[in-house]
């Protein structure tokens, strides 16, 4: 079983591609039945992020399981197959692995070394995990991919060199601002997911005065207001339908919802713009990191409005990192890369070992009840001299040959020495993976998923 990824993200696809391939929480659920429902798929994660969807899917032929993944992705965003194929990548086992370390540690990130996808990937193979689709290869594929992502963040200088797409478009709208920039202003902040907590912090750091956030789900609106208040900044919490009305009094707003069509409208904008509050010579600048779009792109034409959208920050020159940096963070991936390799060939060898020292082992007792049958009158004494003596002979002969297959089995073509135990000691294929085969741990991580009729 291999690594299929088949994405699309900000490097292979504009925004407009982006937005109808993108997958909410309410897609993934339903987008990972239909995976596992296929028939080349037994194991699935999809990483979505505000610039990127990605499938990793475990699979047993790469041809009819591309086929399989293409379909679903283009039913799912309304492409056709060709349309979506002019966009998306497509990597494969080992690639696909070294992809989703790179992805991990910030370096494929629309601004370099950006934190967030950490968690995003973390939200993905949860999601996975909860709907039994994360077996033995998703679940060490995550926590790997995981672990490298913080390694490269705590021990190369990767964020300070980069910045969240947040920070990125927060710094663009305070040089438009002038004047202080951020400092003194009011800000509207539309959403209160992670997204919408990076820009309270930011926000909060550029010494913005006032923040109103604005919910669906009141609750969690208050809950943020509650984190800027805490740190000194004047906040509350509005309904959804105050929308236009606290547009009016804002220097700066920003969406991050997650919805799928426009949260602010044309309609909204010229409200909000016609309110008799309002100084006409007020700009007002809007940071759109949703995806879909969360603003009308008819706002972006209106007189005194910015509208900075996720096509604008890939241009921005700030999403880079120091070349050393990504450097450091590439050897990092790199030497990270070729550990869990071998560590995934040795796991592969692993059951043609045990197999084979379990055919040993059953081979020695069936002489052992020969012998028995042979010699009835052989006192309990004599015969465990016997059977220690046989053991220690099949013990010594198979020693050399299963540690030196565990050596090899780590460079790469190692299953080969795997293929040719199996083929000179008569090893049927289903034993091997009999003694491979996951079980539920202790901990609740699941090792594998049985596949459904």
């Amino acid at each position: 079983m291999s690594v299929l990824l088949v994405g699309v993200s900000h490097r292979t696809a504009p925004v407009p591609v982006l937005e109808r391939v993108a997958v909410t929480d309410t897609d993934r659920p339903k987008l990972i039945d239909k995976l596992l429902a296929s028939s080349h798929i037994t194991e699935a994660m999809i990483v979505s992020t505000c610039n990127r969807v990605e499938v990793y899917a475990v699979v047993d032929a790469f041809h009819g399981a591309l086929t399989e993944v293409g379909e679903i992705l283009s039913d799912h965003s309304g492409l056709d197959l060709t349309a979506l194929h002019a966009h998306a990548y497509v990597r494969y086992s080992e690639a696909a692995v070294e992809h989703l370390f790179a992805v991990a540690s910030g370096l494929d990130s629309m601004v370099i070394g950006e934190q967030q996808i950490l968690g995003q990937i973390r939200t993905a193979y949860a999601s996975s995990d909860a709907q039994q689709a994360a077996g033995r290869v998703v679940h060490e594929l995550a926590q790997q991919a995981l672990r490298v992502g913080k390694r490269v963040h705590s021990e190369t200088g990767i964020d300070s060199a980069g910045a969240s797409v947040v920070s990125v478009a927060l710094d663009r709208a305070a040089g438009i601002l002038g004047d202080g920039g951020l400092v003194g202003r009011t800000a509207v902040v539309v959403g209160a997911g992670a997204m919408g907590g990076l820009s309270v912090a930011h926000l909060t750091r550029a010494g913005i005065d006032r923040i109103i956030v604005v919910n669906r789900t009141r609750e969690r609106a208050e809950h943020l207001a509650d984190t800027a208040r805490s740190n000194g900044v004047i906040a509350e919490a509005v309904d959804f339908e105050q929308l236009s009305a606290v547009m009016a009094q804002a220097d700066v707003l920003v969406t991050c919802t997650g919805a799928v069509g426009a949260v602010v409208t044309l309609a909204d904008a010229h409200r909000a713009l016609a309110e008799p509050d309002r100084n006409p010579n007020k700009h007002l600048v809007i940071c759109d990191l949703g995806l879909p779009r969360d603003i009308d792109p008819a706002v972006s034409g209106l007189p005194g409005v910015t509208v900075l959208d996720m096509e604008a920050l890939q241009r921005d020159p700030a999403a880079g990192a120091a070349a050393s940096d990504a450097d450091a963070a590439r050897a990092i991936v790199a030497g990270e890369l070729a550990m869990y390799l071998a560590g995934q060939r040795l796991a592969e060898v692993t059951p043609t070992v045990t197999a084979l020292r379990q055919r040993a082992a059953d081979v020695v007792e069936s002489e052992l009840m020969r012998l028995d049958s042979r010699l009835p009158d052989l006192d309990d004494p004599q015969r465990d001299e016997v059977a220690r003596t046989v053991r220690r002979v099949v013990d010594k002969l198979l020693h050399a040959p299963t540690v030196r297959v565990k050596q090899l089995a780590s460079a790469p073509g190692g299953d080969s020495y795997a293929a040719a135990l199996r083929e000179l000691f008569e090893l049927s294929p289903a034993l091997p993976a009999a003694v491979a085969a996951p079980t539920d741990r202790v901990d609740g991580d699941r090792g594998g998923r049985d596949k459904q009729a």
